[in-house]
């Protein structure tokens, strides 16, 4: 899972660079440091994005509320508007705000695809480069 991870990072910063924003894979994310970092920061000198990138084949995903509340405290001292970038198996990148995920009894996040398309945006959304049309 970490190597289809890592592609879908690698994936998303080049989509970024294309959009016309600078991106990066943050150095020593996914727990390798005890600093909030994110998995991507990118910029493009008006709109910052810090993401929590998750891939997967299910219908269904479940984020630690520790990365969340990770990337909230990241994107407050940088200033930048955090996303949790998902790429569910045959779609497009969907982009949720933290407050769009449910929080589950164990107090972490829960994600169905369904919800997902409904409350989601597109990369363009995101990066300000068009208005949202339907995920669905």
């Amino acid at each position: 899972m970490v190597k289809n991870g890592t592609r879908g990072e690698r994936d998303l910063v080049k989509l970024l660079w294309e959009k016309g924003f600078a991106a990066m894979r943050a150095p020593a994310s996914g727990g390798a440091t005890k600093k909030p970092l994110p998995d991507i920061i990118a910029g493009n000198g008006e709109i910052y994005l810090a993401i929590e990138v998750k891939t997967t084949a299910r219908e269904r995903i479940y984020i630690d509320s520790e990365k969340i509340g990770a990337l909230l405290r990241f994107s407050d001292i940088f200033g930048a508007r955090p996303y949790i970038g998902i790429k569910f198996r045959y779609r497009d990148w969907i982009f949720l705000s933290p407050g769009d995920l449910e929080l589950t009894p164990s107090s972490n996040y829960r994600l169905d695809l369904d919800i997902a398309l409904e409350r989601g945006r597109d990369l363009d959304e995101v990066t300000g480069n068009d208005r949202q049309t339907r995920l669905r």
